[in-house]
Protein backbone atom coordinates (compact mmCIF):
# COMPACT_ATOMS: atom_id res chain seq x y z
CA UNK A 1 0.00 0.00 0.00
CA UNK A 2 1.71 3.22 -1.01
CA UNK A 3 2.14 5.94 1.68
CA UNK A 4 0.45 9.02 1.54
CA UNK A 5 3.40 10.79 1.41
CA UNK A 6 5.83 9.32 -1.19
CA UNK A 7 8.97 11.60 -0.06
CA UNK A 8 11.03 9.15 2.35
CA UNK A 9 12.17 11.95 4.39
CA UNK A 10 8.60 12.03 5.78
CA UNK A 11 9.00 8.37 7.12
CA UNK A 12 11.63 10.28 9.60
CA UNK A 13 9.79 12.86 10.99
CA UNK A 14 6.82 11.46 13.65
CA UNK A 15 4.30 13.36 14.72
CA UNK A 16 3.57 13.59 18.51
CA UNK A 17 3.48 9.59 19.51
CA UNK A 18 2.22 10.27 23.50
CA UNK A 19 -1.26 8.26 23.74
CA UNK A 20 -4.11 10.76 23.56
CA UNK A 21 -6.95 9.76 25.34
CA UNK A 22 -10.25 11.73 26.48
CA UNK A 23 -8.39 15.09 26.36
CA UNK A 24 -5.57 13.67 27.80
CA UNK A 25 -1.60 13.29 26.75
CA UNK A 26 -0.68 10.11 28.90
CA UNK A 27 3.00 9.14 28.74
CA UNK A 28 2.80 6.26 31.28
CA UNK A 29 1.27 3.83 33.98
CA UNK A 30 1.82 3.03 37.40
CA UNK A 31 2.26 -0.60 37.65
CA UNK A 32 3.34 -2.71 40.75
CA UNK A 33 4.86 -5.66 42.66
CA UNK A 34 4.70 -7.50 45.48
CA UNK A 35 8.31 -7.72 46.72
CA UNK A 36 8.85 -11.37 48.74
CA UNK A 37 12.77 -9.86 48.73
CA UNK A 38 11.58 -7.24 50.35
CA UNK A 39 8.81 -8.41 52.02
CA UNK A 40 6.56 -5.23 50.42
CA UNK A 41 4.57 -3.83 47.55
CA UNK A 42 6.96 -2.07 45.11
CA UNK A 43 5.39 1.02 42.99
CA UNK A 44 7.06 1.27 39.63
CA UNK A 45 6.38 3.91 36.37
CA UNK A 46 5.94 2.18 32.97
CA UNK A 47 6.22 3.92 30.02
CA UNK A 48 5.80 1.78 26.83
CA UNK A 49 6.35 3.72 23.21
CA UNK A 50 2.95 4.18 21.93
CA UNK A 51 2.07 3.07 18.51
CA UNK A 52 4.12 -0.36 18.86
CA UNK A 53 3.08 -3.38 16.32
CA UNK A 54 2.68 -6.43 17.26
CA UNK A 55 5.58 -8.27 17.73
CA UNK A 56 7.58 -5.25 18.08
CA UNK A 57 10.32 -5.62 21.01
CA UNK A 58 11.94 -2.10 22.76
CA UNK A 59 15.13 -2.20 24.92
CA UNK A 60 14.66 -1.20 28.78
CA UNK A 61 16.05 1.43 30.89
CA UNK A 62 15.82 1.08 34.76
CA UNK A 63 15.65 4.53 36.18
CA UNK A 64 16.37 4.83 40.11
CA UNK A 65 14.57 7.36 41.83
CA UNK A 66 12.34 6.63 39.68
CA UNK A 67 9.67 9.88 40.42
CA UNK A 68 12.11 12.27 39.81
CA UNK A 69 13.51 11.47 36.47
CA UNK A 70 10.53 9.44 35.02
CA UNK A 71 9.31 12.67 33.17
CA UNK A 72 12.73 14.08 31.72
CA UNK A 73 13.75 10.65 30.39
CA UNK A 74 10.99 9.57 28.98
CA UNK A 75 10.69 13.08 26.94
CA UNK A 76 14.26 13.25 26.38
CA UNK A 77 14.19 9.20 24.65
CA UNK A 78 11.22 10.37 22.50
CA UNK A 79 12.82 13.27 21.23
CA UNK A 80 15.91 11.58 20.57
CA UNK A 81 14.18 8.19 18.71
CA UNK A 82 10.90 9.61 17.41
CA UNK A 83 10.72 13.73 16.60
CA UNK A 84 11.79 15.50 13.77
CA UNK A 85 13.21 12.90 12.13
CA UNK A 86 16.02 11.70 15.11
CA UNK A 87 17.27 8.19 15.20
CA UNK A 88 20.16 8.96 18.09
CA UNK A 89 18.95 6.21 20.38
CA UNK A 90 16.19 3.14 20.01
CA UNK A 91 12.67 3.84 21.44
CA UNK A 92 12.87 2.03 24.65
CA UNK A 93 10.39 0.99 27.70
CA UNK A 94 11.10 3.25 30.82
CA UNK A 95 10.74 1.66 34.46
CA UNK A 96 10.89 4.04 36.84
CA UNK A 97 11.56 2.43 40.15
CA UNK A 98 9.72 4.66 43.16
CA UNK A 99 10.77 5.05 46.71
CA UNK A 100 10.05 3.41 49.52
CA UNK A 101 13.50 4.09 52.07
CA UNK A 102 15.83 5.03 49.40
CA UNK A 103 18.45 5.39 52.15
CA UNK A 104 17.97 1.28 52.47
CA UNK A 105 17.77 0.40 49.12
CA UNK A 106 20.42 2.68 47.47
CA UNK A 107 23.31 2.47 49.95
CA UNK A 108 25.17 -0.91 49.00
CA UNK A 109 26.75 -1.09 52.38
CA UNK A 110 25.62 -0.31 56.36
CA UNK A 111 27.46 2.98 57.58
CA UNK A 112 25.37 3.83 60.71
CA UNK A 113 27.68 6.60 61.50
CA UNK A 114 26.75 8.78 58.08
CA UNK A 115 27.60 12.06 59.39
CA UNK A 116 25.30 13.72 56.50
CA UNK A 117 22.20 12.02 57.68
CA UNK A 118 20.02 11.29 60.53
CA UNK A 119 20.80 8.67 63.17
CA UNK A 120 17.40 7.10 61.94
CA UNK A 121 17.81 7.32 58.34
CA UNK A 122 21.81 5.85 58.89
CA UNK A 123 20.57 3.07 60.66
CA UNK A 124 18.60 1.24 57.97
CA UNK A 125 21.17 1.48 55.44
CA UNK A 126 23.37 -1.24 53.76
CA UNK A 127 20.32 -2.59 51.56
CA UNK A 128 21.32 -2.09 48.42
CA UNK A 129 22.58 -5.67 47.38
CA UNK A 130 19.35 -6.45 48.58
CA UNK A 131 17.52 -4.23 46.68
CA UNK A 132 19.35 -5.21 43.70
CA UNK A 133 18.40 -9.13 44.02
CA UNK A 134 14.57 -7.56 43.84
CA UNK A 135 15.60 -6.14 40.87
CA UNK A 136 17.20 -9.22 39.16
CA UNK A 137 15.23 -11.56 40.24
CA UNK A 138 11.47 -9.91 40.91
CA UNK A 139 11.48 -6.74 38.78
CA UNK A 140 13.13 -8.10 35.72
CA UNK A 141 11.32 -11.26 35.47
CA UNK A 142 8.43 -9.57 36.03
CA UNK A 143 9.08 -6.92 33.32
CA UNK A 144 9.84 -9.29 30.76
CA UNK A 145 6.83 -11.26 30.86
CA UNK A 146 4.31 -8.08 30.73
CA UNK A 147 5.68 -5.80 28.48
CA UNK A 148 7.12 -6.15 25.23
CA UNK A 149 11.13 -5.72 26.33
CA UNK A 150 14.45 -6.96 24.41
CA UNK A 151 17.39 -8.15 26.29
CA UNK A 152 19.46 -4.82 26.23
CA UNK A 153 19.11 -2.80 29.50
CA UNK A 154 20.30 0.51 30.90
CA UNK A 155 20.72 1.46 34.47
CA UNK A 156 20.35 5.05 35.56
CA UNK A 157 21.32 6.35 39.20
CA UNK A 158 21.81 9.50 40.49
CA UNK A 159 24.13 10.55 43.64
CA UNK A 160 22.47 7.65 45.76
CA UNK A 161 21.33 5.99 43.06
CA UNK A 162 24.41 7.38 40.96
CA UNK A 163 26.08 4.82 43.96
CA UNK A 164 24.21 2.00 43.51
CA UNK A 165 25.17 2.25 39.83
CA UNK A 166 28.55 1.62 39.88
CA UNK A 167 27.89 -0.92 42.67
CA UNK A 168 25.85 -2.85 40.19
CA UNK A 169 28.64 -2.72 37.50
CA UNK A 170 31.04 -4.19 39.60
CA UNK A 171 29.86 -6.58 41.79
CA UNK A 172 26.63 -7.83 39.13
CA UNK A 173 28.31 -6.93 35.57
CA UNK A 174 26.37 -8.86 33.23
CA UNK A 175 23.03 -7.43 34.61
CA UNK A 176 22.68 -4.45 32.39
CA UNK A 177 24.23 -3.72 29.08
CA UNK A 178 24.94 0.09 30.25
CA UNK A 179 25.58 1.85 33.28
CA UNK A 180 25.10 5.73 33.57
CA UNK A 181 25.78 7.14 37.11
CA UNK A 182 25.13 10.82 37.64
CA UNK A 183 27.39 12.93 40.06
CA UNK A 184 27.42 9.63 42.51
CA UNK A 185 27.88 9.55 46.23
CA UNK A 186 31.32 7.61 46.07
CA UNK A 187 32.44 9.15 49.48
CA UNK A 188 29.80 6.84 50.74
CA UNK A 189 31.00 4.18 54.13
CA UNK A 190 34.86 5.63 53.84
CA UNK A 191 34.87 5.03 50.27
CA UNK A 192 34.35 1.59 50.15
CA UNK A 193 33.18 1.10 46.92
CA UNK A 194 35.81 2.99 45.11
CA UNK A 195 38.09 0.63 46.74
CA UNK A 196 36.49 -2.05 45.92
CA UNK A 197 36.37 -0.82 41.85
CA UNK A 198 39.76 -0.03 42.02
CA UNK A 199 40.72 -3.65 42.79
CA UNK A 200 37.88 -4.98 40.78
CA UNK A 201 38.80 -3.08 37.71
CA UNK A 202 42.20 -4.93 37.24
CA UNK A 203 40.68 -8.04 36.91
CA UNK A 204 37.20 -7.84 35.89
CA UNK A 205 36.18 -8.38 32.43
CA UNK A 206 33.21 -5.52 31.59
CA UNK A 207 33.35 -6.79 27.79
CA UNK A 208 30.14 -5.54 25.89
CA UNK A 209 29.35 -2.95 29.14
CA UNK A 210 29.40 0.86 29.32
CA UNK A 211 29.42 3.26 31.47
CA UNK A 212 29.43 6.60 31.72
CA UNK A 213 30.10 8.94 34.86
CA UNK A 214 29.13 12.33 35.33
CA UNK A 215 30.74 14.98 37.80
CA UNK A 216 28.72 18.35 38.83
CA UNK A 217 30.10 21.40 40.20
CA UNK A 218 30.18 20.77 43.93
CA UNK A 219 33.14 22.35 45.45
CA UNK A 220 33.04 25.52 47.40
CA UNK A 221 33.87 29.02 45.31
CA UNK A 222 37.57 29.69 45.11
CA UNK A 223 38.25 26.15 43.88
CA UNK A 224 37.71 24.41 40.20
CA UNK A 225 38.01 20.80 39.00
CA UNK A 226 41.98 21.00 39.00
CA UNK A 227 42.55 21.58 42.32
CA UNK A 228 39.81 20.37 44.90
CA UNK A 229 41.89 16.30 44.78
CA UNK A 230 43.93 18.44 46.88
CA UNK A 231 41.52 19.87 49.46
CA UNK A 232 41.02 17.70 52.45
CA UNK A 233 37.31 19.15 53.80
CA UNK A 234 34.14 17.35 54.20
CA UNK A 235 32.66 20.21 52.29
CA UNK A 236 34.45 18.23 48.84
CA UNK A 237 34.37 14.84 50.00
CA UNK A 238 32.01 14.25 47.55
CA UNK A 239 33.28 15.47 44.18
CA UNK A 240 36.70 14.63 45.51
CA UNK A 241 35.70 11.00 45.56
CA UNK A 242 33.98 10.98 42.02
CA UNK A 243 37.33 12.35 40.91
CA UNK A 244 39.22 9.71 42.22
CA UNK A 245 37.13 7.27 40.71
CA UNK A 246 37.52 8.95 37.18
CA UNK A 247 41.49 8.75 37.91
CA UNK A 248 41.18 5.17 38.49
CA UNK A 249 39.06 4.12 35.74
CA UNK A 250 41.05 6.35 33.28
CA UNK A 251 43.99 4.64 34.49
CA UNK A 252 42.81 0.86 34.52
CA UNK A 253 39.99 1.19 31.90
CA UNK A 254 36.89 -0.84 32.02
CA UNK A 255 38.11 -3.70 30.15
CA UNK A 256 36.51 -5.00 27.03
CA UNK A 257 34.31 -1.77 27.61
CA UNK A 258 33.59 1.82 26.37
CA UNK A 259 33.44 4.47 29.20
CA UNK A 260 33.55 8.18 28.85
CA UNK A 261 33.36 10.91 31.81
CA UNK A 262 32.34 14.32 31.70
CA UNK A 263 32.84 17.33 34.22
CA UNK A 264 29.69 20.06 34.41
CA UNK A 265 31.05 22.95 35.70
CA UNK A 266 27.94 25.00 34.93
CA UNK A 267 25.67 22.43 37.20
CA UNK A 268 25.26 21.29 40.51
CA UNK A 269 24.06 18.09 42.03
CA UNK A 270 20.45 18.99 41.63
CA UNK A 271 20.57 20.19 38.18
CA UNK A 272 22.88 17.55 36.61
CA UNK A 273 21.08 15.04 35.53
CA UNK A 274 19.36 16.74 33.16
CA UNK A 275 22.18 17.20 30.84
CA UNK A 276 23.85 14.38 31.86
CA UNK A 277 21.21 11.78 30.67
CA UNK A 278 21.19 13.86 27.32
CA UNK A 279 25.15 13.23 27.05
CA UNK A 280 24.93 9.70 28.41
CA UNK A 281 22.40 8.40 25.67
CA UNK A 282 24.54 10.15 23.41
CA UNK A 283 27.36 8.37 24.26
CA UNK A 284 25.54 4.67 24.84
CA UNK A 285 23.99 4.61 21.27
CA UNK A 286 26.52 6.41 19.60
CA UNK A 287 26.84 3.56 16.85
CA UNK A 288 22.64 3.79 16.48
CA UNK A 289 22.39 6.95 13.85
CA UNK A 290 21.81 6.07 10.36
CA UNK A 291 23.18 8.93 7.99
CA UNK A 292 22.03 9.39 4.80
CA UNK A 293 22.73 11.98 2.97
CA UNK A 294 20.01 13.72 -0.05
CA UNK A 295 22.13 12.16 -2.39
CA UNK A 296 21.60 8.79 -1.19
CA UNK A 297 18.10 9.70 -1.67
CA UNK A 298 18.47 11.02 -4.96
CA UNK A 299 20.35 7.74 -6.04
CA UNK A 300 18.92 4.69 -3.93
CA UNK A 301 21.19 2.46 -5.86
CA UNK A 302 22.24 -1.23 -4.28
CA UNK A 303 24.62 -0.06 -2.81
CA UNK A 304 22.78 2.52 -0.74
CA UNK A 305 20.00 -0.14 0.09
CA UNK A 306 22.84 -2.75 1.03
CA UNK A 307 24.44 0.29 2.93
CA UNK A 308 21.34 0.64 5.06
CA UNK A 309 21.16 -3.20 5.49
CA UNK A 310 24.21 -3.13 6.74
CA UNK A 311 23.85 -0.54 9.41
CA UNK A 312 20.81 -2.58 11.36
CA UNK A 313 23.33 -5.71 11.11
CA UNK A 314 25.78 -3.92 12.56
CA UNK A 315 23.35 -2.71 15.49
CA UNK A 316 22.37 -5.72 16.19
CA UNK A 317 25.62 -6.95 16.61
CA UNK A 318 25.92 -4.22 19.45
CA UNK A 319 22.34 -4.49 21.01
CA UNK A 320 23.18 -8.51 21.49
CA UNK A 321 20.15 -9.51 19.29
CA UNK A 322 18.71 -9.34 15.38
CA UNK A 323 17.57 -5.93 14.29
CA UNK A 324 15.49 -5.48 11.09
CA UNK A 325 15.61 -2.28 9.18
CA UNK A 326 11.91 -1.27 9.91
CA UNK A 327 9.11 -2.04 7.86
CA UNK A 328 7.98 1.53 7.31
CA UNK A 329 11.46 2.68 5.91
CA UNK A 330 12.00 -0.67 3.74
CA UNK A 331 8.20 0.03 2.92
CA UNK A 332 9.09 3.87 1.73
CA UNK A 333 12.13 3.34 0.37
CA UNK A 334 11.04 0.73 -2.31
CA UNK A 335 8.19 3.18 -3.36
CA UNK A 336 10.70 5.51 -4.25
CA UNK A 337 12.94 2.92 -5.86
CA UNK A 338 9.64 1.74 -7.70
CA UNK A 339 9.39 5.98 -8.59
CA UNK A 340 12.60 6.18 -10.13
CA UNK A 341 12.33 2.78 -11.88
CA UNK A 342 14.34 1.24 -9.84
CA UNK A 343 12.65 -1.98 -10.09
CA UNK A 344 15.55 -4.42 -8.62
CA UNK A 345 16.30 -2.25 -5.47
CA UNK A 346 12.31 -1.85 -5.06
CA UNK A 347 11.92 -5.54 -5.40
CA UNK A 348 14.77 -6.19 -2.97
CA UNK A 349 13.44 -3.86 -0.50
CA UNK A 350 9.58 -5.09 -0.25
CA UNK A 351 11.04 -8.61 -0.23
CA UNK A 352 13.12 -7.99 2.59
CA UNK A 353 9.87 -6.50 4.42
CA UNK A 354 8.32 -9.83 3.33
CA UNK A 355 10.81 -11.71 5.47
CA UNK A 356 10.84 -9.83 7.96
CA UNK A 357 7.77 -9.09 9.11
CA UNK A 358 5.21 -11.86 7.39
CA UNK A 359 2.40 -11.75 9.56
CA UNK A 360 2.32 -8.06 7.97
CA UNK A 361 -0.63 -7.93 5.46
CA UNK A 362 0.86 -4.19 3.73
CA UNK A 363 4.05 -6.22 2.86
CA UNK A 364 2.80 -8.14 0.65
CA UNK A 365 0.51 -5.29 -0.55
CA UNK A 366 3.33 -3.56 -1.56
CA UNK A 367 5.24 -6.26 -3.30
CA UNK A 368 1.79 -6.70 -5.14
CA UNK A 369 1.99 -2.84 -6.13
CA UNK A 370 5.51 -3.75 -7.74
CA UNK A 371 5.08 -6.41 -10.00
CA UNK A 372 1.49 -4.50 -10.90
CA UNK A 373 3.49 -1.98 -12.13
CA UNK A 374 6.20 -4.47 -14.21
CA UNK A 375 3.01 -6.06 -15.77
CA UNK A 376 3.06 -9.13 -13.56
CA UNK A 377 -0.39 -10.18 -13.29
CA UNK A 378 -0.33 -13.38 -11.70
CA UNK A 379 2.37 -12.51 -9.20
CA UNK A 380 0.14 -9.53 -8.59
CA UNK A 381 -2.96 -11.36 -8.12
CA UNK A 382 -1.21 -14.10 -5.41
CA UNK A 383 0.30 -11.35 -3.63
CA UNK A 384 -3.03 -8.94 -3.26
CA UNK A 385 -5.00 -12.61 -2.36
CA UNK A 386 -1.74 -13.29 0.55
CA UNK A 387 -2.36 -9.68 2.03
CA UNK A 388 -6.00 -10.10 2.27
CA UNK A 389 -5.40 -13.66 4.41
CA UNK A 390 -4.04 -11.44 7.00
CA UNK A 391 -6.33 -8.08 6.88
CA UNK A 392 -9.31 -6.86 4.90
CA UNK A 393 -7.91 -3.75 3.57
CA UNK A 394 -10.59 -1.89 1.32
CA UNK A 395 -7.61 -0.62 -1.02
CA UNK A 396 -6.32 -4.16 -1.39
CA UNK A 397 -9.75 -5.50 -2.14
CA UNK A 398 -10.08 -2.89 -5.09
CA UNK A 399 -6.81 -3.50 -6.69
CA UNK A 400 -7.34 -7.38 -6.47
CA UNK A 401 -11.10 -7.23 -8.29
CA UNK A 402 -9.76 -4.63 -10.59
CA UNK A 403 -6.79 -6.92 -12.19
CA UNK A 404 -9.29 -9.97 -11.70
CA UNK A 405 -11.62 -8.22 -14.26
CA UNK A 406 -8.84 -7.58 -16.96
Amino acid sequence: MKPIFTLVFIFFCSALCVAQHDNKIIIGTIDSINSKILNEQRKIWVHVPNGAKAGQRYPVIYLLDGDAHFYSVGGMVHQLSAVNGNSLCPEMIIIGITNTNRTRDLTPTHNGNAKFMSPEMAKVSGGGENFTAFIEKELMPYIDATYPTTPYRVLVGHSLGGLMVVNTLIHHTQLFNAYIAIDPSMFWDDKKLLNQTREALAKQDFTGRALYLAAANTQPEGMDINNVAKDTTPNTMHIRAIVELNDVLKARGLKGGKYNYKYYNDDDHGSVPLIAQYDALRFIFDFYRLKLTPDDFSKLDMAVVKRIEKHYEQMGKHLGYKVMVPDGMANSLGYQAMGMKHYTEAEYLFKMNTVNYPENSNVYDSLGDLYKEKGNKVKAIELYKKALTLAEVADTRKKLNELLKK
